[in-house]
């Protein structure tokens, strides 16, 4: 076994292969970009080596630092995480050719694997079912667009280099093709340095089930049963679990020994998984879809399952130890579910045909407060800690929080309790959409598909803030202005208690905003608030320490809270002041007949298409707005006018930052 280990990744996967490390009492070596100088795993490994600036490209996406890192510290093996250069064969032939241990597969079968395009060809060899698609690489635009004519839209455009639901696009209106197909190439190229694209027929509510494989180097290969992956967005899993409710022994069985067939095409060695699609109303119909070369993010649910450490495996394998147990030695015991969280806002807006959409963009701030749930049968995954920047160069998940009970719904119940326990502020994060989710009657059913979170995200996102929220805000505002702070003596005059003389004490006046929502103006007096236009209420508010406990209604409402921020059951609110003489100044929403077009989340524009002076039609793509290699496109609110342009492409923008006015074509009158 291996004295110390590079870890050449950073945030959770990093935190969570140290924690194996440690146990086994082999040394850890972390690296960190400037971005990352006190981030959580740099703290908790043995040692921590400088690798660049918080560009990846300059940092973890460096072979020459990550192998000059392994050299000054003495290690003799790396490994990869997920993400950066895990699925990169020129990093594993690297590492070989320094000396290295590379604590994953062969590059041969990163290679094959990684190109998604000669991987459907492989397996399709070795007798495994594939997605019918397009052939051949390096494809035009315009036979992409021939192929996807020829098996017939709605279609998936997919990166041939790599995964995670970065660069697919799926396409409904044939129209569209050449745009997404744009869109799509310069995600894959942002994301994986390789912009070649292949197209697959879109099978309608498909679920997505994948394999989880281990190989040593000895011959043997097994798998660990299934993991259903089928709730998504943006094509990225969300919320995982294992085993399936969807399949039984026979189909598991069937699928097990076709992902060994997959794995054992390329020679595989080490964990992997074996990604299928499969239709929701017939399994046993499942086709292949990819081959990760990697250890995945939910790893975790196939852990607690078989008891088994995969990282551990990893490690062991990677050292030349055969595989002690064979697949009939493997069995799952109880279920097992994972919850991503990631650093993301949610925002409503109207789609087509009026309907609800739901973009969930990334977003940025300072760890304020946190509280990581813990409990019987939980488990966190967790890069975060008090103090830590969470910024937009890298990925958004920043923790997982993972619950595994004797049946199914006792660990979803388990995970709706940790991820209600959960307390992240000053960030905002999907938290209490995925404790929502995790109440879907769908979910508890088990009738999943990976279009059920596009259909109805928006009833899963609170709409509206509740009113106790601002009344605890009004409340802890006017604490702070009523507090013994300061000299002796206090004017007494100056403290807003609400005292007048005779009558009534008077209302003290707070103009509160949360983000993405109008601003409100909440009225305090002595046992009493009133919210906007709502009818005033007893209440009362009580600090200890950095719990708010609000009496409300005669209900008790219990947040957490920290510099503006107020937290409770998974739900996180930032109530910032709101002056309404600064804002009919500035005129709010734009000047008069305009509308002032701003940035969604932080982030960095990548292509303006207008200029000043260009007229522009109702939904025509204006800019795009890229963060976390999430693209977001800007578009014309109405037919108008650019007259006014504020960045360039490569300019960094802050959430809410202007970014373009489009003013509204004049209606000509009619004559009287």
């Amino acid at each position: 076994m291996f004295e110390t280990v590079l870890v050449a990744n950073r945030g959770e996967i990093a935190v969570r292969v140290i924690r194996t490390l440690r146990r086994l009492g082999i040394r850890s070596v972390a690296v960190h970009s400037d971005a990352d100088a006190e981030a959580r795993h740099v703290r908790e490994a043995d040692q921590a080596v400088r690798i660049g600036p918080p560009a990846a490209s300059q940092s973890y996406l460096s072979i020459e630092r990550l192998l000059e890192a392994a050299e000054r510290t003495g290690a003799q093996a790396v490994h990869p995480g997920y993400g950066f250069l895990a699925e990169n064969a020129a990093f594993a032939r690297a590492c070989e050719v320094a000396g290295l241990v590379f604590i994953g597969p062969p590059a041969g079968a990163i290679e094959l694997m990684g190109d998604k395009i000669r991987a459907k060809e492989t397996v399709r060899a070795a007798g495994v079912p594939v997605v019918p698609g397009s052939d051949g690489s390096g494809l035009t635009d315009a036979q992409l667009i021939e192929a996807a004519q020829k098996i017939g839209v709605p279609v998936l455009l997919k990166p041939s280099a790599g995964g995670g639901g970065k660069g697919m696009r799926l396409v409904r209106d044939e129209a569209l093709l050449a745009e997404e197909i744009a869109a799509a190439r310069r995600e894959a190229l942002g994301s994986f340095g390789d912009d070649t694209l292949l197209v697959e027929r879109w099978i309608d509510r498909p679920r997505h089930i994948e394999i989880q494989v281990l190989a040593d180097g000895h011959g043997q290969v097994v798998h660990l049963g299934e993991r259903e992956c089928s709730l998504q967005r943006r094509h990225q899993k969300v919320i995982e679990e294992a085993p399936s409710v969807l399949l039984d022994e026979a189909t598991r069985a069937a699928m097990g020994e076709a992902a060994v067939q997959a794995a054992r095409s390329c020679g595989y060695r080490g964990a992997g998984t074996v990604e299928f699609i499969v239709p929701g109303a017939d399994p046993a119909a499942y086709c292949f879809m990819e081959m990760n070369t990697r250890l995945q993010v939910e790893h975790p649910v196939t852990e607690l399952v078989t008891g088994l450490d995969l990282v551990e495996w990893q490690l062991r394998v990677a050292a030349g130890d055969p595989l002690p147990f064979g697949q009939s030695d493997i069995a799952l015991t109880g279920h097992a579910v994972e919850a991503r969280i990631c650093a993301e806002t949610a925002r409503v807006t109207e789609g087509p045909a009026g309907r609800a959409r739901v973009d969930f963009l990334p977003s940025a701030g300072t760890v304020l407060a946190l509280r990581e749930p813990d409990g019987e049968g939980v488990r966190v995954d967790s890069g975060l800690a008090l103090g830590t920047e969470v910024g937009t160069a890298y990925d958004p998940m920043v923790a997982k929080v993972i619950a595994h009970g004797p049946d199914r719904p006792t660990a979803l119940r388990r995970l709706r309790a940790a991820l209600a326990d959960s307390v992240v502020l000053g960030v905002d994060t999907n938290t209490a959409f995925l404790r929502r989710l995790l109440a879907h009657p769908a979910v508890i059913s088990g009738e999943l598909d990976t279009g059920l979170i596009d259909r109805d995200a928006s009833a899963l996102v609170a709409s509206a803030i509740p009113d106790e929220v601002y009344a605890a805000a009004a409340l802890l505002r006017q604490a702070a202005l009523t507090a013994p702070d300061g000299p002796a003596w206090t004017d007494p005059f100056s403290v807003p208690s609400g005292w007048r003389l005779g009558g009534e004490p008077a209302w003290t006046v707070h103009h509160l905003r949360v983000p993405g929502h109008e601003p409100v103006a909440v009225r305090v007096r002595p046992g009493r608030v009133r919210v906007g236009d709502g009818e005033p209420v007893d209440a009362a508010l009580r600090l200890d320490r950095d719990r708010a406990v609000l009496h409300w209604d005669g209900v008790t409402h219990v947040f957490r809270h920290a510099d503006g921020w107020l937290g409770r059951d998974g739900d996180a609110w930032h109530v910032t002041d709101h002056d309404p003489v600064e804002a009919a100044l500035r005129g709010a929403g734009g000047a008069s007949g305009t509308d002032t077009l701003t940035a969604p989340m932080p982030g960095t524009v990548t292509v303006v298409k207008v200029s000043a002076g260009d007229q522009v039609a109702a939904g025509q793509s204006l800019l795009v707005v890229e963060a976390m290699k999430m693209e977001h496109v800007i578009t014309a609110p109405h037919d108008g006018t650019v007259t006014e342009i504020d960045v360039t492409p490569g300019s960094t923008v802050a959430m809410d930052q202007v970014l373009a006015v489009v003013t509204p074509t004049a209606v000509p009158q009619e004559e009287s």
